[in-house]
């Protein structure tokens, strides 16, 4: 891998985006709490604003504070070749997301112009999500995938969040299937609308999908305590993991609960997931 890119970090829950022409917010994103900064060269910057975008985002990669293995890692969602070349190597460069990926050619082009950098497509059309498991393991410096779901509604016609579960969930299939974690939800695009937040992640989670993208730092707590095991979770999986230490092989809980090796996976996953603070 390039010297230049930070060791993976475990799971990630919150990801908020800061516009790449405005290096005042983005400092202050990553003082936020979000686990990953997004700085946006992409939708978020004007056609007359992206050279400057891309030059203030690279002075904000070569700052050896945000180089710190120990600082926020940072991602660039990049507008297209020119941002890719301009930004490879800096230290504190962590990943980029690729927008509108539709082929698994187009992850081959942007890694070998950024060899060693992670990358992290994003699916934003139909024919993307028709495409997902190729986009998902076109080549080892894939990541993750996740949705462009603005795009996707608009390509799709959709008008209710109903509509995106099946796209949702073969991205979930995607991912898994080509090892990659779980995919990320796309943003919420209302900041004040808190509870329709909380249930539209709820129902993410129900999905498959893990954690969420987000574009105004007061959606972070929701999204983490949204996507945080509970209590109640942390506890059976304590119980499952107890159970599988003293005896072997499939066996039923006292309460009637099933357990083999898939649980016992998932029960460590769950613990693994809540003391990842």
């Amino acid at each position: 891998m390039n010297a230049s890119v930070r060791n993976p970090r475990p799971p990630a829950l919150t990801w908020l985006y800061a516009p790449g022409d405005r290096p005042d917010v983005v400092r202050k994103a990553l003082g936020s709490g979000a686990d990953v900064v997004i700085v946006d060269l992409e939708d978020a910057v004007a056609r007359d604003r992206k050279e400057y975008a891309r030059a203030a985002t690279a002075e904000l990669l070569a700052d050896p504070v945000t180089a710190d293995p120990l600082a926020v890692p940072v991602h660039v969602r990049v507008h297209g070749e020119q941002d890719v070349k301009a930004l490879v190597g800096l230290p504190g460069l962590s990943g980029f997301r690729l927008p509108k990926i539709t082929h698994a050619a187009s992850v081959h082009h942007v890694a070998a112009l950024a060899p060693g950098v992670p990358l992290y497509p994003l699916l934003e059309s139909a024919l993307a999500i028709e495409h997902a498991y190729s986009i998902a393991g076109a080549h080892h410096a894939v990541r993750g995938i996740a949705l462009g779901e603005a795009d996707l509604r608009a390509d799709l016609g959709v008008r209710e969040e109903a509509g995106l579960d099946w796209p949702r969930s073969r991205a979930v299939v995607a991912a898994r299937a080509a090892g990659l974690d779980p995919p990320v939800m796309s943003v919420f695009p209302d900041i004040r609308d808190l509870p329709g937040l909380r249930s539209s992640c709820a129902r993410g989670r129900g999905l498959g999908l893990l954690g969420r993208a987000a574009i105004h730092p007061r959606q972070l707590p929701v999204i983490e305590q949204a996507f945080r095991p509970t209590a109640r979770e942390v506890e059976a999986a304590e119980q499952i993991l107890e159970a599988s230490r003293t005896q072997a092989g499939a066996q039923a809980l006292p309460d009637g609960r099933f357990v083999d090796a898939a649980v016992v996976a998932t029960a460590e996953r769950t613990l693994t997931l809540a003391r990842r603070s």
